[in-house]
Formats: C-alpha cells, sequence, structure tokens
C-alpha cells in the first residue's frame, strides 16, 4: 500500500484512503475515526460486506455493510472514491466529487428541504482531486423503495409523469430552499453558469461544425429507425444547419443571457436524471422523490437543471407536459421563499441552453453511432438490445433526439439575441 493511497482531507484533516485496497486495509479503525470526525458518536466493530461494484463515469465504489457497538445505525453503506488510478479516463473526472463534498455538509443542516443519502463521511483534497465520500445506500426495490429506473430508458417506467413530477417538485424545493436563504451556501458554490459541466469540450470551428451536420443527415437519411420523423426531414435538416452555425457564433450571448437572469439562479442539481433519483409512496400514496450523485452541484441557471432532470426523458414527455413541468417547477420555489419565477421565461431559458448543449456536445451522436455500428445502424432502432443496452449510446442518442425535436418544434424560443 503505498502512501499517496492515503490523503489528508482539506476539510477535516482526516487521512483518508483513497481506493478501495486501503479502505480495506484501514478496516474498522479507519470507519469509527472517520464517522467521528464528521461528527457521528459511533464505534464501528465489524465489517460484514466489502464488494466493489462498477458503474458510474468516475471513481471506484463499493458497497460495504457494518456492524457497530451501538444498534439502530446505518448498517448499509455506499461508498465512493473520486479516483480509479488504474483508469486514466475515469480518473478524469475526480475533480467533480469536491461539490459532493460542499454539498453533503450542507445537507446536514436542520429543516434540509429535500431528501438526500444520509452522509457518514465526507471529505476531499483539492491538490490531488483525491476524495472519499460514505453514505446511506439506497435499496432499490425493497422497504417501500421502488425499482432503480436507468437513464433513457423511460418507456418501461410505469406512470412517468408522475414520477417527473415528483422530480421537478423536488428540484424546486431545492431552488427554494436556497434563494429563501435557508440553506447557507457561503462561498462554496460561487456562481458561474458554464462552471456546471463534465469535462472540458474541444474548440468545435466551422468545419467541424459542418461535417458533424453532414453526418447527422447521413444519419437521418440511412437510419430512419433511430430518429422521430419530423427532425429527419430535408426541410429541419436544411434550417438546423443555416441555424446552427449563427448559434455557435452567438453562444457568448446566450451565456450572458442566462447569467443576466439572477431571480433563476439558485442552488442546483446539474443531472437529476431518473437514474440518480429514488422514488417511494406514503401513506396516502403520494409519489415522493430522494436524489443522489451531487457531482457538480452548485449555483446555476435553473434551466440547466430542468435539461438534466429531463434530457433523458421521452419525447412526448416535452411536447406534451413541459410547460405543467415548468409550473410545478416555479410553484416549488415559491412555496419555499424563493422568487416568482414565469414559465414562459424559463422555458425560453431552457430552449437557449438546450441549443448550447445540441451545438457542443450533442452533433457528435451521429460519428459515436457510425463508429459503433458502421451500416448495421441502418437495420437499428433505438429499442433494439445492441442499443437499448448500452448507455453510452442509448443515452446521448436520446439526449439528441430531445434536443432535435425542441429545435424543430421551438425554434422561435431559442433565437439568440
Amino acid at each position: 500500500m503505498s502512501a499517496d493511497r492515503w490523503v489528508a482531507g482539506d476539510h477535516l484533516g482526516l487521512s483518508m484512503p483513497a481506493d478501495p485496497d486501503a479502505l480495506c486495509a484501514g478496516g474498522t479503525a479507519f470507519l469509527t475515526e472517520a464517522f467521528r470526525a464528521y461528527g457521528a458518536d459511533s464505534q464501528v466493530t465489524r465489517i460484514t460486506q466489502f464488494t466493489e461494484v462498477p458503474g458510474g463515469s468516475t471513481g471506484r465504489k463499493v458497497l460495504l455493510r457494518v456492524e457497530y457497538a451501538k444498534p439502530g445505525e446505518l448498517t448499509d453503506l455506499f461508498v465512493k472514491f473520486s479516483r480509479d488510478f488504474d483508469n486514466p479516463i475515469r480518473d478524469r473526472g475526480k475533480t467533480q466529487m469536491e461539490s459532493e463534498v460542499l454539498f453533503a455538509s450542507l445537507s446536514h443542516q436542520p429543516g434540509f428541504p429535500i431528501t438526500v443519502p444520509v452522509t457518514q463521511f465526507a471529505d476531499y483534497h483539492r491538490e490531488t482531486g483525491t476524495g472519499l465520500l460514505i453514505s446511506e445506500r439506497i435499496t432499490f426495490g425493497a422497504n417501500g423503495i421502488e425499482r432503480q429506473y436507468h437513464k433513457c430508458l423511460d418507456y418501461e417506467m410505469p406512470e412517468p409523469v408522475a414520477h417527473y413530477r415528483a422530480l421537478m417538485s423536488a428540484l424546486g424545493r431545492l431552488a427554494g430552499g436556497h434563494r429563501s436563504g435557508r440553506i447557507p451556501v457561503g462561498d462554496h458554490f460561487p456562481v458561474d453558469v458554464r462552471a456546471a459541466q463534465v469535462g472540458e469540450r474541444a474548440p468545435i470551428g466551422a468545419d467541424k461544425l459542418a461535417r458533424r451536420l453532414d453526418q447527422l443527415a447521413e444519419l437521418a437519411a440511412t437510419s430512419p429507425g433511430l430518429l422521430p420523423a419530423n427532425v429527419c426531414s430535408p426541410q429541419f435538416l436544411s434550417r438546423l444547419r443555416a441555424d446552427a452555425p449563427r448559434f455557435l457564433d452567438g453562444e457568448p450571448a446566450v451565456w450572458e443571457y442566462l447569467a443576466g437572469h439572477p431571480d433563476y439562479v439558485a442552488l442546483c442539481h446539474w443531472n437529476a436524471n431518473v437514474d440518480n433519483a429514488w422514488f417511494w409512496r406514503d401513506d396516502d400514496n403520494a409519489l415522493h422523490c430522494g436524489l443522489m450523485d451531487w457531482g457538480c452541484a452548485g449555483q446555476m441557471n435553473v434551466a440547466m437543471a430542468v435539461w438534466g432532470a429531463m434530457s433523458g426523458a421521452e419525447t412526448d414527455l416535452w411536447d406534451h407536459h413541459l410547460d405543467e413541468l415548468l409550473g410545478l417547477f416555479t410553484d416549488e420555489v415559491r412555496r419555499c421563499g424563493g422568487p416568482t419565477l414565469q414559465v414562459p421565461e424559463l422555458r425560453r431559458q431552457v430552449m437557449l441552453y438546450v441549443g448550447v448543449m445540441t451545438v457542443a456536445w450533442l452533433l457528435d451522436i451521429p460519428a459515436l453511432i457510425g463508429k459503433r455500428f458502421g451500416g448495421q445502424a441502418r437495420t437499428l432502432t433505438r429499442k433494439h438490445p445492441r442499443i437499448k443496452d448500452d448507455e453510452s449510446v442509448r443515452a446521448p442518442l436520446q439526449m439528441l433526439t430531445n434536443a432535435l425535436n425542441l429545435w424543430e418544434t421551438r425554434s422561435e424560443e431559442r433565437r439568440v439575441g
């Protein structure tokens, strides 16, 4: 066990393990010290489960079950490391845990307005990007909690509209709770509407954008089972070819617009898709939502959180329920003491942000599909097992579908300037 696998955190000063092997070596002694440093009066006496699990785009994860000297404490735990020393690509996302650690401390505030996993320990070392988060494990499909819903498989979800109502209400309570002053973010989450994103974008020039639009047109012509008919029409693709360069040139104006509406900036979850949520019903059968995985949490334009929550939904939800869901969000913000937001203005800001995401990130999906499937893409649909069972294709394809559909159906609301 090398010395660099133990790093002292910036907040608590406790030397913490940077990978599963180091945590295993630290055993019950480290866990007891860590939980006490975080404020619990705990003594861990035994580890009865230590199982590393795959998943997520960053760091390594462990399912942990422990016993205590005193009964009644959380026994089933989830451990998340910021680092993955064996995978440079996954390790690149190590900085995302900094906001998770800061958010974990906020969630301990009395009267926190939404449900999140209870944190047992969280700390981060900024110089090395090393962090450790130990929290309550959400037991999907047990104890009244519904099964886990995976990203961009909403066509298999029961009552999807009801679930998005619960999700958007939770996001509204968080934003409203922050803007009311009941969630004291201090200097930990400075306002930077561009900061809430994963990874740095390679520069996009006119030539690259043109190639991506060519690839989209080819995908629409040769693989009609992968995209809805309205975004495959020559008329729309021609309009997109004219609009996209203007939108790329106008991107700084979009960011200025989103930053220039301070009532629409709040503490948010940037990626509150259904795979980062869990759902349960109370005694009155009302559906409730908790949220996890707070990487990239921060103060941002709330339109960014709306897209993060709904980007993987079925297109029908955007077509028929968008204003209802935005209304639920704005009502919760106001009810919790935040500013009065207007649905038409919020909808416009969502459309502007979706335009940024489309041009900056999503137009490379046709190239991904071509590289992955070649000519076989001609016969595929999005529900084919080769796509359905591969989140790295399924998710960006559905997000591209939603973005293009919004571009086709709501073009007047995304004019720049």
